[in-house]
């Protein structure tokens, strides 16, 4: 007897622990929706990306690595727990995932204010590893769990879990309250705290690399209700005008691409045109809208004047809004454009506001003065790039009613 009911005990837990098991993975499951549906990029948007770069087979999304930029949901989230798997394809692939980011990219570069959950293979320094580092990056703020060893911010994980290229590794990040947890493969090893933003948006990074994503999703957590300046700012309409491959979407001759060229997330324009060149014209035409173009002078030893004649046109009008040099022949640039530009070598950000006839413009968030606009009430948008070397970078639009 004592041994039939010694069996009868073993069959019955036996019977029940699969029961458990499965109530247990089906509470850790309760809450999660999907991030991505496994068949379209539904809920996502390329910020600065061509539109080839992300693309979705066999329930997974690709990235080219090319150009080098982000793709970001279409919503904010602030407090959460995110799950997701990745794979590089070659070893010492770069990608990445960001976190309570900006809707559009920072000044002259290719990434967002953000925090990034390093997606990395096979390049260990001290300063950074591939196994899940988490850091600040573009202006937003973290303390990292672990001081780095020159005072970054930036946590290196305390343990090596991350699997190599060609194997798929599993992350877990919790976002609560301005804090971040990464698991790595089933562990903590790194994180941060006091982070702002600790509200925005989360995104795929394209960097050089192709890499795999699969089995996206998330579940959200009860708000704490960060102050406004705590937020990242929401999406407002801006469209990427470049896709960083080529120049579709502009109107470029033979000519103009002898002296216009692609490079990644940059537009490089080489000052040789001449002075009878033409703007680089937009195949769209536009009424009332919002432009912002990044630029920068690349010889760092240009003196004033170097970009004279170089600017935005906006309608189709040939005279351009002086925001890179003064006008053509001499004329004063427009009041205090000259001490808001930065010097050469460094970015500018230049936002241009159309409304009607008048044109209200800013460099470096500083206001310069409003242009008017004669020639027409539609146009394309162009660049002129004058007599000096020029890098451009994010350009986007949005259209105003």
């Amino acid at each position: 007897m004592r041994l039939v009911s010694a069996a009868i005990v073993l069959i019955g837990m036996s019977l029940v622990a699969p029961a458990r098991v499965r109530a247990d993975e089906a509470a850790a499951d309760a809450g999660f929706t999907p991030l991505f549906n496994g068949r379209d990029l539904s809920g996502w948007v390329p910020v600065n990306v061509a539109p080839t770069t992300f693309s979705v087979r066999d329930n997974t999304i690709i990235s080219t690595g090319v150009p080098t930029g982000v793709m970001r949901t279409d919503k904010q989230y602030e407090n959460y727990v995110l799950e997701l798997e990745w794979m590089h394809i070659k070893p010492g692939g770069n990608a990445g995932l960001f976190i309570w980011s900006d809707p559009v990219t920072a000044v002259g570069q290719p990434f967002t204010r953000a925090i990034e959950v390093q997606i990395l293979d096979g390049l260990e320094t001290e300063d950074y590893t591939s196994d899940g580092d988490v850091f600040s990056i573009h202006g937003a703020k973290m303390k990292p769990d672990r001081p780095h060893p020159h005072g970054w911010e930036r946590c290196l994980p305390s343990e090596k879990r991350a699997k190599p290229a060609g194997q798929w590794n599993h992350y877990r990040v919790e976002c609560n309250d301005g804090s971040l947890k990464l698991a790595v493969n089933g562990k903590v090893v790194s994180g941060g705290s006091q982070i702002r933003p600790r509200k925005g948006y989360i995104c795929l990074e394209s960097e050089g690399g192709e890499c795999h994503f699969r089995n996206i999703r998330i579940k959200e957590l009860p708000s704490t209700n960060p102050k406004p300046e705590e937020a990242a700012p929401l999406d407002v309409g801006f469209k990427s005008l470049y896709t960083g491959l080529d120049l579709t979407g502009w109107k470029a001759d033979a000519a103009q691409k002898e002296h216009w060229k692609p490079k990644d997330w940059t537009l490089v324009y080489d000052g040789k045109a001449g002075a009878s060149a033409e703007p680089l014209w937009t195949e769209k035409e536009y009424v009332n809208f919002e432009l912002i173009v990044d630029w920068r002078l690349t010889d760092k030893n240009a003196g004033p004047g170097a970009a004279a004649g170089a600017g935005v046109c906006v309608r189709g009008a040939y005279s351009p809004i002086p925001v890179i040099g003064p006008p053509a022949g001499g004329a004063a640039p427009a009041p205090g454009a000259s001490s808001a530009a930065r010097k050469p070598g460094e970015w500018n950000r230049c936002v241009v506001t159309v409304r009607g006839d008048k044109a209200t413009v800013k460099l470096n968030d500083q206001k310069f003065g409003d242009a008017l606009i004669q020639d027409a009430a539609r146009g394309p948008v162009g660049l002129l790039g004058g007599g000096a070397a020029l890098e451009f970078a994010n350009f986007y639009v949005r259209e105003l009613k």
